[in-house]
């Protein structure tokens, strides 16, 4: 029995500390639109600072906008038309 309530208390500490560490990631929201190869593409990324979160939303703007690793690095240099964020 002892050991019983020992396994749900470890479980309920384990559950609780994720979701902690869920909800202090993610802070901030960004949209970011950007223009390469004569296509645009805006995307939204969610992370914990606002750099991330625009590293983020251009990584994957690129990845829609440039076919292969060197457009993709190009991409990714190319400055963005449009960003918000918003702190959640």
């Amino acid at each position: 029995m002892a050991l019983r309530i020992i396994g749900i208390a470890i479980a309920v500490g384990f559950v609780v500390a994720m979701v902690f560490a869920t909800l202090r990631e993610g802070q901030v929201s960004c949209e970011l639109c950007v223009r390469f190869g004569g296509a645009e593409a805006c995307r939204r990324a969610t992370a914990a600072d606002r750099g991330q979160a625009l590293t983020m939303a251009q990584n994957t703007a690129c990845a829609v906008l440039a076919g292969g690793v060197t457009r993709g690095m190009q991409c990714m240099r190319a400055p963005a038309y449009q960003v918000s964020c918003d702190d959640e």
